[in-house]
């Protein structure tokens, strides 16, 4: 895999990824187990590029992450770290559920991540993103 590609329901808001990401990550937060998102991360500029309009969506407490919506179809499409680290760069992750070609990804193996409760990477189950796409 060389590259993946993906796009908000309305076309004006896309992401890119260059490489293959290895596993896909899905969590529990508040925020992703509503809008069933499958993260593929990195860090921001680097293998992971966003461009197009993005509305930041950041929790009341102030939360690390901005969650990134297209303002036009309301497609969640990104989120990014709201401080960067201490090279200066901001991890990132890409919702991999706007992919371009499907078929593409669908043997990635989840990695499930507890983030409502206990903040914790759980063991794998075995399960890949064909398994989780419906």
């Amino acid at each position: 895999m060389s590259a993946l590609s993906g796009h908000c329901h309305c076309g004006a808001s896309r992401w890119s990824y260059r490489g293959d990401p290895g596993s896909v990550t899905a969590c529990n937060c508040t925020m992703c187990r509503r809008y069933r998102v499958l993260w593929i991360y990195d860090w921001h500029g680097d293998r992971i590029t966003v461009t197009g309009p993005l509305k930041d969506n950041i929790r009341a407490d102030g939360g690390a992450l901005a969650f990134r919506f297209c303002p036009h179809c309301g497609a969640m499409v990104q989120w990014r770290a709201r401080k960067p680290n201490d090279a200066g760069v901001h991890a990132s992750a890409g919702n991999l559920r706007l992919v371009e070609e499907p078929d593409a990804v669908m043997g990635l193996p989840i990695d499930h991540f507890a983030g409502l409760d206990r903040f914790d990477d759980l063991p794998r189950d075995g399960r890949c993103v064909r398994d989780m796409w419906f």
